[in-house]
């Protein structure tokens, strides 16, 4: 499961990863928190039009990748906050779908100044910790439904890297899922491909990889 706060977070951060996982046969779940509806800068294109837009745009995106399914939430884009109510939502999804990882974003990364990253990372841990316990908002646990414990963690966007993983055969699948954002990224491939391999690029020589993705990773 992929927990972040706006359509294209995914892919700018961990899409290499969730290609190579979901080709090596794992289920992908992506949780967006936002539909992005303050990610544009055209006066013409409401905010309701750019919300539906970018779901569009994010569900392209996820196919590209081998996702088998997505969420939003649709909390406003630009105010989201790790209220009780969003930790609520996310602990009952947790406990439905019963995901064995989640990857989110580093809520701790120095100088983390988009609001929205940091309140969907410590969202997303903080309805980690109550999926699995028996006695927070047990009102979720009836009929099937059982506290769950994630056994994995990968947080992307961070400043405290311990883990790097090879995407380097996957690196054009990250590109081309990336370029369904269009209305982030533009029409420009051969710009976006060269920003893309560039970054994955740094990234991996920290691990001798040609591309790679890198996460702080947590077992429990």
């Amino acid at each position: 499961m992929v927990i972040i706060a706006h359509p294209d977070d995914a892919e700018f951060g961990c899409a290499g990863t969730v290609t190579k996982w979901a080709q090596a046969g794992r289920k992908v779940t992506y949780v967006v928190l936002t539909s992005g509806d303050k990610g544009g800068h055209d006066p013409d294109l409401r905010p309701g039009r750019l919300a539906a837009l970018r779901e569009e745009e994010q569900r392209a995106a996820a196919k590209e990748l081998g996702v088998e399914e997505v969420i939003f939430l649709r909390y406003p884009d630009g105010l989201l906050e790790n209220t009780l109510e969003l930790r609520r939502q996310l602990a009952h999804i947790i406990r439905l779908h019963r995901p064995h990882i989640v990857m989110t974003i580093d809520p701790w990364r120095h100088y983390q100044l988009h609001p929205d990253h940091r309140a969907a990372g410590q969202a997303a841990l903080d309805a980690i910790y109550a999926a699995r316990e028996w006695y927070l908002f047990p009102e979720q646990l009836v009929g099937d439904t059982e506290p769950w414990r994630v056994r994995e963690v990968y947080l992307f966007w961070t400043d405290n890297a311990d883990h790097w993983e090879d995407i380097s055969a996957w690196i054009e699948r990250r590109i081309l899922a990336l370029a369904r954002h269009a209305s982030q990224v533009g029409l420009d491939m051969d710009k976006l491909s060269e920003r893309i391999r560039q970054q994955s690029r740094q990234v991996g020589a920290q691990a001798g990889y040609e591309y790679a993705e890198a996460f702080k990773h947590f077992k429990f």
